[in-house]
């Protein structure tokens, strides 16, 4: 009794469909697909209950048969985004290779619904059951690791926050289509170093133009490679390891 008391109220806590009343025409799966496809096509703000019912051919009262509001189907749509991640991997392997495979799929994730990222900075953190899966299975990488229990916790947090910003990232860098909004891209990796290389040249920044000059001004680096290099770099030091 004490246990269900404490565990907040979600939409997993309910039963898909009542004891009573007539056979449901839809599941929860269903609509939330059709949620997740509204999002992806016009964004998140487009997503209501009223546009969702017209999607499904219905009225917008039949939904909440379903989900009690648009804050139980934003739960939803999240966690089955969680539940694109593969997590049939087999844990107890190189550890860091590991996790930086699950954070390659969590920015891809987020390439493919970039919605997702500006519901969890409105909403913060609704665990659903395929987030809770995520999350063991991330423990269960981290289970040789070295780091206390606290420190690994961290250590996913800054996981997911990595791909949420390289994900936002590599969004403003692609072409859109529109030649006027696409030219010069604010986002290009090459358009900026481009600028840090003028702007340095112009020598009213001394430290900026050593760090150019020591470094060689390399090309920008490849997105996928540098993800995974500051992830390589970061994780071992939140455990409280050095640089492999």
């Amino acid at each position: 009794m004490a246990d269900r008391e404490t565990r907040p109220t979600t939409v997993w806590s309910r039963p898909e469909r009542g004891a009573r009343g007539p056979a449901p025409e839809r599941s929860r799966t269903q609509i939330t697909a059709a949620a997740l496809a509204l999002a992806d096509a016009e964004g998140l703000a487009a997503v209501s209950m009223r546009a969702l019912a017209q999607r499904l051919g219905t009225g917008p009262a039949s939904l909440y048969r379903y989900v009690g509001s648009r804050d139980e189907l934003l739960d939803l749509m999240a966690d089955a985004v969680a539940g694109e991640l593969d997590l049939s991997g087999a844990t107890g392997g190189d550890w860091l290779d590991d996790l930086v495979g699950l954070a390659l799929q969590s920015r891809d994730a987020h390439l493919r619904h970039p919605w997702l990222a500006d519901m969890n900075d409105r909403r913060g953190e609704v665990l659903g059951p395929h987030a809770i899966d995520y999350l063991d299975h991330a423990l269960g990488i981290l289970a040789p690791a070295p780091g206390t229990a606290g420190e690994k916790l961290e250590a996913i947090g800054l996981l997911g926050g990595l791909a949420v910003l390289f994900a936002r990232r590599e969004a403003a860098a692609t072409p859109t289509g529109d030649p006027a909004a696409d030219d010069p891209s604010p986002g290009d990796p090459a358009v900026w170093a481009a600028h840090l290389a003028a702007v340095a040249a112009e020598g009213r920044h001394p430290h900026l133009l050593a760090a150019l000059t020591a470094t060689g001004a390399p090309p920008p680096a490849d997105r996928d490679a540098l993800f995974v290099r500051l992830l390589r770099r970061l994780l071992p030091a939140m455990l409280g390891q050095g640089e492999p």
